[in-house]
């Protein structure tokens, strides 16, 4: 005699305490605007950032007199911040039927979620992972965006688009070099050379400032690393902020370091500009990180919601460069 089995599938460990959440990245643009202290906070729905200019004539001062020259001069521009929610709806009655049915508490009442510190945790990781990408790359409302991620404020390149020919164009022949302008930054010498046209258009105002940084995707960073490397240029350090990996590259023979950001991936652009030169606006400053999660007794669900309002805007658009293949 035998035990027979053919009729029984086969068995599957399944752990009901046990969730393994998706990887996500960081809102890195967004914290190096913050530790650059650059945070305009109690923005309902539009703020300006102010800005002053004023210029320098040098008189012959071989006799006594007195003539004023030179003009100062007031001007703004305008932050919008875009108001931002996001909502669920959990049914916990919807894991009855499954394996998850074992991480429920006694009874047919759930006034609790098994599993919302989890739950938490990754909605907080979407929100900064779909800031990064909306920072960079909003249209903003009115700019024909379909897309509930990009269409509720301007993003840095579309700042950059509204602002034309005030933003310097490195993708030329004077900066870039023959061939220019080029479409798609899709080789290791190509990655090479729009980083030094980038370098090479830098306003003369601003170079040599120590927060100037140029910023491009991870695609474009790692061909660019590739590239170095293939030049037997090892000295590459990425350094640690926080105890984490700290992607950033100074350029050899340079002071300009190179910063990879996810919102830019796929984009085959790069932009460069002065960290002081950006502005963030919020209604409360960490407000993307607060959310409320409840158990509703009018209709037994648990309900998660968050909102805040966001925006970006330069103070000088004559300060950034731009390569855009």
């Amino acid at each position: 005699m035998s035990l027979l089995v053919t009729g029984l599938t086969a068995y599957v460990e399944q752990n009901e305490k046990q969730l393994v959440s998706q990887s996500l990245f960081e809102a890195r643009t967004q914290q190096m605007i913050v530790a650059e202290g650059n945070v305009m906070t109690g923005v309902k729905s539009s703020q300006t950032v102010n800005r002053m200019a004023t210029d320098v004539f040098f008189q012959d001062d071989s006799s006594c007199g007195f003539a004023a020259s030179g003009t100062t001069e007031f001007t703004q521009r305008t932050l919008t911040v875009g108001k931002v929610k996001t909502q669920e709806i959990i049914c916990p009655k919807d894991l009855e039927g499954k394996y998850l049915q074992k991480a429920l508490t006694a009874g047919s009442n759930y006034e609790t979620f098994a599993f919302a510190q989890e739950y938490t945790g990754l909605k907080a990781g979407l929100i900064a992972e779909a800031l990064e990408v909306a920072i960079w790359t909003a249209t903003g409302s009115g700019y024909g965006g379909t897309n509930g991620l990009l269409n509720k404020f301007k993003g840095i390149k579309q700042l950059v688009s509204d602002a034309g020919a005030t933003v310097v164009d490195a993708n030329v022949t004077g900066f870039y070099g023959s061939g220019a302008p080029i479409t798609g930054i899709d080789t290791m010498d190509k990655a090479k050379a729009a980083v030094l046209a980038v370098i090479k258009a830098l306003p003369a105002k601003i170079k040599g400032k120590n927060d100037v940084r140029i910023f491009v995707g991870w695609d474009t960073y790692d061909l660019l690393i590739a590239k170095y490397v293939d030049l037997n240029l090892y000295h590459y350090n990425p350094g640690t902020v926080n105890n984490q990996p700290n992607a950033e590259f100074k350029v050899p023979g340079t002071s300009y370091s190179v910063i990879p950001v996810h919102g830019l991936t796929g984009t085959n652009d790069i932009y460069a500009f002065r960290m002081s030169n950006i502005y963030l606006g919020v209604d409360l400053q960490g407000e993307e990180d607060n959310f409320e999660m409840w158990y509703s007794q009018d209709d037994r669900n648990m309900k998660f919601s968050a909102s805040f309002k966001i925006g970006v805007q330069f103070a000088f658009m004559d300060e950034i460069v731009k390569f855009e293949a």
